[in-house]
């Protein structure tokens, strides 16, 4: 049997146990004809290189090893060089905080999600005490991608690694962040621990992955599975410490609307969305990111983009600026290939457990 043949029955199996649409087997097939192009595995392994070292800290692994406690990540020249380690693969038969039959299982395999953590990093600015808190506690100018690379690293053992590992990660973002507290420009104090703070940050993110899936993504969701996205991930926005977390996408409209009087954009939110506009990325990918970036913008709320200085061009977000984010995505999707994280967790979740 071709490899080719084995890659559509491989994803056909995964359709069937992820809930995909049959479609996603004529993607994969689709994929294998286009790798079959003189010279596109290289550009292939290229864009994929470049877009893993950007989240991991390095090209051969996704999450690094490095980040937030990762277990035995190992990497080879393979294409598709990743291995989960087993904070993803073991225990046999524990489903962790989500398990197979959840939409953030498809939300977060989903590449498209890349442009919602942009999109998350610039909505959070226009909190100011969030953006105090990165602006006087991290050092994103000298490494603009330290930030992108923890939330993706949390994100993806969160969803897919075990109850334990999930656990572990959580608790460990929370010692950093009582190491993050201070006083404001405008005189107010702030803390990471602050609950409202907490969920500010999990609503925003939650929100803008949603967003950027529906927008840009490859995968198709109701109304109704995207309400059991935020309500699933609610669980995770609880466990770090936020309250009154939105469980449907209304709660979120709802949620805004409320923390709207307390949003600007400050000089800090404005010089933070500057750099994440054009920062220093490796001179191939500089095209791509702007495109990624544009994308990440025209989904942003009206009210954000005028207090960011951003542009306002919804004809050009409609006529160009959409499309080319979605063709961003599907490039990503091309050259990043099926998720391996995803179906060491299923492998996990479907294993037997151990008998006592």
């Amino acid at each position: 049997m071709s490899r080719n043949r084995i890659h559509v029955e491989c994803a056909n199996e995964c359709s069937s146990r992820l809930g995909y649409p049959p479609t996603l087997a004529v993607v994969t097939s689709t994929r294998s004809l286009v790798n079959a192009v003189p010279g596109s595995g290289r550009v292939r392994d290229q864009i994929a290189s470049a877009v893993r070292g950007l989240l991991s800290g390095g090209p051969n692994s996704v999450p690094s090893s490095r980040g937030i406690g990762l277990r035995g990540a190992s990497s080879s020249h393979e294409t598709n060089p990743y291995r989960p380690g087993s904070d993803i693969t073991e225990p046999a038969g524990d489903p962790g905080l989500f398990g197979p039959d959840s939409i953030a299982w498809r939300v977060g395999q989903d590449p498209a999600a890349l442009l919602g953590g942009v999109r998350a990093l610039l909505l959070q600015t226009v909190h100011p005490l969030a953006m105090a808190g990165v602006a006087e506690h991290s050092d994103y100018r000298h490494d603009p991608w330290g930030r992108l690379q923890r939330t993706a690293q949390y994100v993806a053992i969160t969803t897919f690694g075990s109850t334990d590992a999930a656990h572990r990660t959580i608790d460990m973002v929370k010692a950093v962040h009582s190491r993050v507290e201070g006083v404001a420009p405008d005189g107010r104090h702030y803390s990471a621990q602050d609950p409202a703070l907490l969920t500010w940050v999990h609503t925003t993110e939650i929100d803008s992955f949603l967003t950027a899936v529906r927008e840009y993504g490859s995968i198709e969701l109701t109304d109704a599975e995207a309400d059991q996205y935020v309500a699933e991930m609610a669980v995770l926005g609880r466990l770090m410490g936020g309250t009154d977390v939105p469980e449907s996408v209304d709660e979120i409209s709802e949620y805004y609307k409320m923390m709207r009087p307390a949003l600007l954009g400050s000089p800090q939110a404005r010089g933070a969305a500057r750099f994440l506009m054009w920062p220093p990325v490796p001179l191939p990918i500089r095209p791509a990111y702007g495109v990624v970036a544009a994308a990440a913008v025209a989904t942003l709320p009206n009210f954000v983009r005028k207090e960011l200085w951003l542009p306002q061009t919804a004809k050009l977000d409609n006529l160009v600026t959409k499309p080319a984010g979605k063709l961003v995505a599907d490039i990503l999707g091309w050259s990043l290939g099926d998720s391996l994280m995803a179906a060491a967790a299923l492998a996990r979740a479907s294993a037997e457990a151990p008998t006592r």
